[in-house]
């Protein structure tokens, strides 16, 4: 293509902001849940000894998970799934996801049973430095046996995510990670008070809580698949043409991903040589960005996959751009200003949420610090989690692979120059350098993937966002000395500072954005307004 379409916002970008908002109400229940979760283990076990041990215990699984179930085969089977759905019969889309849901619930459980096997191996590999101090390794083989079988619910239940989103039912799959938090707080919190009356550690009750709030994350969306008329036909076959395709698809995908795990692999193990608490320090800090991660990223990127599915099988380039880049910029919108709050309201934010209990001062100030690096990265993962999809949507799925793969060599190459002078703050540095060059290698080859989108459209969007962020940093910057002695108050005093902090931010950032007229934010105000009018 030699010239450059007109890109604006069109009917497209609204209902994938919709549908994205309705993943956001979720995903925010789940990431406040998620938070209350993370305050329950500050409060009971604080940073150090069991913590730690839990954390690497169930990152184990969790790697698996991130590696199958949610990234690779959630892609994947999007986009065979949503072929199938537009251009073949119900029959065959039903066998597909049955056939799907049987082959893997097999394999992923023998997975499970390898996992439980080798976990001994498996835990001085990730963190050799826990025998060091008595005991410590020994917990997180106990704690990574137990939550191992997490790894089957969440496969299952990526794929019944993956079919009710293109059914265009969001909000249920979204909501399924908050019935996960809340098997995890209730079932955790009863087996952690009961367990020590038993003769067992009070963490080991709140990694089979875990495995509860695994079993509810599948088993609370089975009723609305029903009624989207899932139709579960017994058929196995290996063999499939659409079952080999999603595999096909997996494949580069997983090379990919394991380049993430390979990076947490690699952080793990450094934290663990770090000094004790560095594990919960970085876990912490990384919950907090997880909850903008979520709420943007993943939500635009849940709402935006079947969308481009369907463009790409329509062969419709011109509308792929432009659903691709008004979502991008829908994401630094978000993304950029949420950067800036976090960074500049690490501390406070920190002592509100964590500092009760176990958990003390420096804890806190080393999570803020933790905090602040991992910000430096949040505008890449969030964009991440929208630009792979459209890999996806056109067939070239090798360029991600390459792109985590070279984040796995910054990552390295920054650990290794800085973890002796920052600790454990060098690790989260470095998960942000190397999101950064994965996010500029990508962008730079969907730039030419997709026929040279417009970047002046772009940049001039990023640059509204940008004046709107710094108009908005001042203010709090300024206002935070003013309120300063709210912040180290009573409980009460540092709800309401933060809460008047990010109050005024938010209406100045949104201000700003109005007086700069951001078409797609201009879109979603003129939708809300006409909203409101009607009801």
């Amino acid at each position: 293509m030699t010239t450059q379409p007109s890109i604006q916002p069109s009917d497209s970008t609204g209902r994938i902001a919709r549908s994205a908002g309705t993943v956001s109400v979720a995903v925010m229940c789940s990431r406040v849940l998620g938070l209350i979760r993370e305050q329950v283990f500050a409060g009971l076990f604080g940073a150090g000894f069991a913590y730690d041990a839990f954390v690497v215990a169930f990152r184990i699984p969790n790697l698996l998970r991130d590696l199958f179930a949610e990234g690779a085969l959630s892609a994947a089977f999007v986009t065979v799934f949503s072929e199938y759905n537009t251009k073949r019969g119900p029959e065959d889309t039903w066998r597909l996801a049955s056939n799907v849901l049987i082959f893997f619930a097999i394999v992923i459980s023998v997975f499970t049973l390898v996992g439980i096997y080798f976990a001994d191996p498996i835990v001085n590999l990730l963190a050799p430095d826990f025998q060091s101090t008595p005991g410590k390794t020994e917990l997180t083989v106990k704690l990574t046996r137990i939550m191992f079988p997490f790894l089957l619910f969440v496969s299952l239940g990526a794929v019944v995510m993956g079919i009710l989103n293109t059914k265009g039912k969001f909000f249920v799959p979204a909501m399924s990670s908050t019935f996960f938090n809340l098997g995890s707080i209730i079932g955790g919190l009863s087996l952690a008070w009961l367990f020590p009356r038993l003769g067992q550690p009070a963490i080991a009750g709140m990694a089979w809580g875990t495995l509860i709030g695994g079993a509810m994350q599948l088993l609370m969306q089975l009723p609305t698949l029903r009624q989207v008329g899932f139709r579960f036909l017994c058929a196995c076959n290996p063999f499939d043409p659409g079952l080999r395709r999603i595999l096909l698809l997996m494949l580069p995908a997983t090379i990919g991903l394991s380049a993430t795990q390979i990076n947490i692999f690699v952080n793990t193990n450094f934290a663990a040589g770090c000094i004790e608490g560095s594990v919960s320090w970085l876990n912490y800090a990384f919950r907090l960005v997880q909850l903008p991660i979520g709420v943007f990223g993943v939500a635009l990127s849940i709402a935006i996959m079947p969308v481009l599915a369907k463009q790409a099988a329509l062969k419709d380039l011109d509308s792929l751009k432009q659903t691709f880049i008004s979502s991008l910029i829908l994401v630094f919108s978000l993304a950029v200003p949420a950067t800036a709050g976090l960074m500049l309201l690490a501390k406070p934010i920190i002592r509100l949420i964590f500092e009760h209990g176990a958990f003390t001062a420096n804890d806190t100030l080393q999570t803020a610090q933790a905090l602040t690096f991992y910000a430096i990265g949040l505008f890449a993962y969030s964009a991440i989690k929208v630009m792979v999809p459209v890999y996806y949507a056109i067939g070239n799925t090798r360029y991600p692979v390459i792109g985590s793969f070279l984040g796995v060599a910054a990552n390295v190459i920054t650990i290794t120059l800085v973890i002796d002078t920052l600790q454990h703050r060098g690790i989260a540095l470095s998960t942000s350098c190397a999101m950064i060059l994965n996010f500029l290698f990508l962008g730079i080859v969907l730039y030419h993937k997709l026929a040279r989108f417009p970047l002046g459209y772009l940049m001039k969007g990023i640059g509204k966002i940008v004046i709107a962020t710094a108009c908005m940093s001042g203010v709090i910057w300024g206002l935070q000395r003013f309120i300063g002695a709210w912040l180290s108050g009573s409980l009460l005093l540092q709800a309401a500072g933060l809460a008047v902090l990010i109050g005024v931010g938010v209406g100045i950032y949104v201000t700003g954005l109005q007086l700069l007229r951001l078409p797609e934010f201009t879109l979603l105000t003129g939708k809300l307004v006409q909203r409101f009018r009607r009801s």
